[in-house]
């Protein structure tokens, strides 16, 4: 059927037994309606009512219509309520992305999310791939560094991420503790591979220590921890990561000029579900102190 606004006016129609008082369900004039039963019942070629004085009364034809619009109308009333039930049950797929070294902290708060509302089933994506929001791939993105400038996303600041320079102590053991920055020219240091990292820090290292102690490079944040860990060289790791971590000692403490941002952002269109804003009122009171 190509018109469905003629099979919902027969329906109507059927429905109350007189034109007029269709045209009051529906909110259009009776010249209207009129129209969209003649109109229908000549695609259709049989007649669906018998007109007489007292309004119209379906024929067999038009008691089928009947039926399968009734189903049709309760079907669609059915599924009404299921999409608004969506935007008010915390419940449902719940898809959060965060750059890979935030999954310590963030992954035991999901679960801990979870226990509160059983109803979600959490999907953790991380990497450093952009998910884009506008297109669904994401409900809630934690990102790290500038303040998102994607059009159409609620931006809200979460914390500061204090970042702290660390070696491991067989590093230490091996090289030495740095007596100060003008020590840095003898120690080896991890760093990313790409100069032109926007990270507050990387910038700092890559003005502060000489390219060719910048031994250890990798566009992976998991993969540089790692190689600060198994004594690569000297290199950046988030605060609360560190203090987990008794391996690992402190080489300069976090400063704040190296500190980044972390930010929640959520698209316009689900920011006002129930689902996204249980996570987000969740997110702000459980970081606090930095990741």
């Amino acid at each position: 059927m190509q018109n469905w606004d003629e099979v919902r006016t027969a329906y109507q129609v059927a429905r109350m037994g007189t034109v007029s008082g269709a045209a009051e369900a529906l909110g259009v004039h009776h010249a209207t309606v009129i129209r969209h039963i003649d109109s229908l019942e000549k695609r259709l070629g049989i007649k669906l009512f018998q007109r007489h004085a007292r309004g119209y009364t379906a024929t067999e034809a038009g008691e089928d219509l009947l039926r399968v619009a009734q189903a049709t109308e309760d079907q669609f009333s059915q599924l009404v309520s299921r999409i608004k039930g969506h935007g008010t049950d915390v419940s449902g797929d719940l898809v959060v992305t965060s750059v890979e070294q935030m999954t310590p902290r963030i992954a035991p708060l999901l679960v801990e999310f979870q226990h509160e509302h059983p109803g979600i089933i959490v999907r953790y994506l991380t990497g450093e791939r952009l998910f884009r929001l506008e297109y669904g791939e994401a409900h809630v993105a934690i990102r790290a560094g500038p303040a998102p400038e994607q059009p159409d996303n609620v931006v809200q600041q979460l914390t500061d991420q204090a970042i702290g320079l660390y070696a491991s102590k067989d590093y230490v053991a091996k090289y030495g503790m740095p007596t100060g920055p003008q020590d840095y020219v003898n120690h080896r240091f991890i760093g990313h591979d790409g100069m032109e990292q926007r990270a507050p820090f990387y910038r700092w290292l890559y003005t502060t220590v000489p390219l060719r102690n910048i031994v250890y490079r990798s566009d992976d944040a998991s993969a540089m921890v790692l190689a600060v860990l198994s004594g690569a060289g000297i290199g950046f790791v988030t605060k609360e990561d560190a203090v987990s971590r008794p391996e690992l000692v402190e080489i300069a403490a976090p400063r704040p000029e190296w500190a980044a941002p972390l930010w929640l952002v959520t698209h316009v269109d689900l920011h006002r579900t129930s689902k996204v804003q249980a996570l987000v009122k969740f997110l702000k009171s459980h970081i606090r102190g930095g990741i």
